[in-house]
């Protein structure tokens, strides 16, 4: 058995019995998949811990960069209380029609504002509405702009809040430092800028499963 082969068997294990699939969550990646969306959708095991996340943190808002299908949206959505607020952001017009079905059908678009276009552009609309800081913010977009999205990311949030910031391993490549890709200078951007900065305090953890060789940030913001 290949060593790939062994870590996608140990998260089928974990994901059956922790994180086992139900018609909604099912239903969000088969829809996905026939609209031809790009599958990089969390796995099931990872959306659980976004879940456990925010309901760790007794969150009752979420801001979230990076749609897609809206997988990992009901994920984070199921979390929230009945008067709770996501704000979830997706570039391509055509995910976010996708991601719009998905959570309807889940019964969640109550709780969850989905907007479209460039995340850069939505997120000072967004400041202008001076909404509540957002307890947890996942950010799982255009890696390039991630420091740019942590740095929002912390204007929106307040002490005691939570940034989870995805895919930084990018196969072990954020190591790398002959690798001057957009994706790898954007990651190490944010991760330097998580150590530097005077109100994060933040780790990184290397995963493997369904997703490869990956891993996550977790940051929380300080007073």
């Amino acid at each position: 058995m290949s060593e790939s082969q062994l870590w996608d068997d140990v998260d089928t294990y974990f994901i059956s019995h922790l994180a086992p699939d139900d018609e909604a969550l099912a239903a969000a990646r088969r829809e996905s998949d026939a609209a031809g969306l790009p599958p990089v959708n969390v796995t099931a095991n990872q959306g659980k811990l976004l879940q456990l996340l925010a309901q760790l943190q007794g969150a009752r808002t979420v801001l979230e960069i990076g749609t897609l299908g809206g997988y990992s949206t009901i994920w984070l959505a199921r979390a929230l209380p009945a008067d709770g607020r996501l704000v979830t952001l997706e570039y391509n017009a055509r995910h976010a029609e996708v991601a719009v079905r998905n959570i309807a059908r889940a019964g969640l678009d109550a709780l969850v504002d989905v907007r479209v276009g460039p995340a850069l552009e939505s997120l000072p609309k967004l400041a202008d509405e001076n909404p509540p800081p957002f307890d947890l913010v996942f950010i799982d977009a255009d890696k390039g702009n991630n420091p740019h999205y942590l740095e929002w990311a912390l204007r929106l949030t307040s002490a005691g809040s939570l940034i989870v910031l995805d895919n930084v391993v990018r196969g072990g490549r954020v190591a790398d430092a002959g690798d001057s890709a957009d994706d790898v200078r954007g990651t190490r951007a944010a991760i330097e800028l998580i150590g530097s900065h005077p109100r994060l305090s933040g780790t990184a953890l290397q995963t493997v499963g369904g997703k490869g060789y990956d891993g996550f940030a977790l940051a929380r913001v300080l007073p």
